[in-house]
């Protein structure tokens, strides 16, 4: 019982970083070279998250330690987030996210869409956020 145990406990320390970090980097380097949209907004959209999550989580942190089972809790929600049978990253960035945006900058910024350069369509709100050439 005790090398069963032993297993357990390495492969409850390993699926953090397997499902939180390596299956994400992979997907996202799939989906940069695939050519369709959809894939992109869901890995653009996890990462997001994942931001958010790890800084709230750093903010957090004298709260969170008092739950022991924040980590597990963690796991599964992010585990929800990665798995392409719920698309829970692009769920939550299409409800909540993208309705705040749309609240704040106005539905013209997602309407107009032209090309980037990689011939995905790029929306006005990408154009609003990044600087062009010559604006430093």
């Amino acid at each position: 019982m005790s090398k069963f145990w032993t297993l357990l406990s390495h492969l409850h320390a390993l699926a953090g970083p397997v499902v939180m970090l390596l299956y994400p980097l992979y997907a996202s380097v799939v989906a940069i070279e695939s050519t369709s949209k959809v894939d992109d907004e869901q890995w653009l959209a996890y990462w997001i998250l994942y931001s958010f999550l790890t800084l709230m989580e750093m903010v957090l942190e004298p709260i969170l330690q008092w739950i022991p089972i924040w980590y597990e809790v963690k796991l599964a929600f992010v585990a929800w987030l990665v798995l392409p049978q719920f698309r829970g990253a692009a769920f939550i960035y299409g409800k909540f996210v993208r309705e705040k945006l749309i609240k704040k900058y106005g539905s013209a910024y997602f309407q107009d869409k032209s090309q980037s350069p990689n011939g995905k369509p790029k929306n006005k709100l990408v154009d609003f956020i990044t600087l062009k050439k010559g604006e430093h």
